[in-house]
């Protein structure tokens, strides 16, 4: 296809496509999708090579948010059954995240739920993040904890925080059908106060709310022009006690043709799968790697993720390696450029050159992965796809939402994050 042709050269040269191209890449057909997945790969192996990073999620504090997020399972009157606890301590968030360290993660992102946290929040991550590093030598660490004041970014850097997190996750146009408590302003300016402290930018976006195809443009081209260093890209779990239950409008194919854009329009970026891919890819999430760069590995922050081996083993039986902590994330010409943002900033200090964002969103939900007013990743959640006792024909391009279960983690228990 000369689409695709074009796409792969403006890629390699980190030219910007149309939006006409963008677009068009949404409205290719299946019997086009391989092509469009080995077109995207051509663009991903230029900067990223075969390598996959791993990020693992530590959810500090979960539920009771103030935040109307119409996607996630922590947001103001869900009905979700989830855990809910306040702050953990720093020896109990380093002891989670050494579970991550040790089955091959690079980044640890810390997640909070809440609208944005007070000063003394602040303090208490920066202790624990100042407690994951010293048990962790070389550990990446990327904070979400939503919406930040002036001066708290600059403090998450001076405690030694190498990213920030905080999703647009939709377009402007459509983001006050999903919010009302905060703005998409709101939004962008956390994620420029976290670029101005020096922090790598990490910022993605949530994908099967109804949005349109120009939608779905739009905040990927919002993205770019933030100069976000990490993508993560995630695809609503619709959670049973949220506005957006009934929402199943993604297949695999359709998420495919997602990732394959951004990765058009982001080519030298940290692009990282995020919640919902076990849901919504399900056996087809192998493709996904040859377009995308980073995965989350284990649990999200409300719902179950895949088992971190079965990860591991698709990684190597796609012919993918896992990441080295030695590693530099993103291509040379982005780690230079950061790495001469974070010394004029903070004199060196924060954001680790190559390292690219947490990526989930709170604006993403567990789905997303971060806490609801938070921006990593999100509130809702991953699950294991489970087929249904009678399963039903379905007609062609149909969703077929009884194909999923959504298993939330830890439900029912009093098992610690992500144990």
């Amino acid at each position: 296809m000369d689409l695709l042709n074009t796409l792969v050269d403006k890629g390699l040269r980190r030219e910007l496509p149309t939006r006409e191209e963008a677009l068009a890449v949404l409205a290719t057909s299946d019997d086009e999708l391989l092509d469009v997945v080995a077109a995207a790969g051509k663009v991903r192996r230029q900067w990223f090579g075969r390598r996959v990073k791993l990020n693992y999620l530590v959810n500090l504090k979960s539920g009771l948010c103030p935040e109307d997020c119409s996607y996630c399972s922590q947001r103001l009157g869900s009905k979700a059954e989830i855990l809910k606890y306040t702050w953990l301590k720093p020896e109990e968030a380093s002891a989670a995240a050494a579970a991550g360290v040790a089955g091959g993660a690079k980044r640890v992102c810390l997640v909070a739920s809440g609208r944005g946290p007070t000063d003394r929040d602040v303090e208490r991550v920066g202790r624990t993040i100042e407690a994951i590093k010293e048990e962790n030598e070389g550990i990446e660490v990327c904070a979400c904890l939503g919406l930040l004041s002036d001066g708290q970014a600059e403090k998450l850097r001076d405690a030694g925080a190498d990213a920030y997190n905080h999703n647009l996750n939709t377009s402007e146009a459509t983001y006050g059908q999903i919010t009302k408590t905060h703005t998409y302003a709101d939004r962008v300016d956390t994620v420029q106060k976290a670029h101005a402290a020096g922090m790598s930018a990490c910022s993605g976006l949530i994908a099967g709310m109804g949005e349109s195809d120009e939608d779905l443009v739009d905040v990927v081209y919002s993205l770019r022009e933030l100069d976000s260093d990490s993508v993560p890209v995630n695809f609503l779990i619709p959670f049973e006690g949220t506005p957006l239950a009934k929402e199943w409008n993604l297949t695999p194919q359709r998420c495919l043709r997602i990732l394959a854009m951004v990765r058009f329009v982001c080519p030298d970026v940290e692009v990282r799968l995020a919640g919902g891919r076990e849901v919504h890819l399900r056996s087809m999430q192998p493709l996904a790697l040859h377009i995308v760069n980073s995965i989350f590995l284990g649990d999200y922050l409300t719902s179950e993720g895949q088992a971190g081996q079965v990860d591991l083993d698709m990684i190597a039986d796609a012919g993918f390696e896992v990441e080295g902590a030695g590693t530099t994330t993103l291509p040379a010409h982005r780690a230079d450029a950061a790495a001469v943002a974070a010394a004029a900033t903070a004199g060196g200090c924060g954001s680790n050159g190559g390292a690219s964002l947490c990526g989930s969103g709170a604006g993403a939900s567990d789905e997303a992965a971060a806490g609801c007013g938070s921006a990593c990743g999100g509130c809702s959640g991953h699950a294991h796809a489970a087929v249904a006792p009678a399963p039903v024909q379905a007609e062609p391009g149909e969703v077929r939402s009884d194909l999923v279960a959504v298993r939330r983690r830890g439900a029912g228990t009093d098992i610690a994050p992500n144990a």
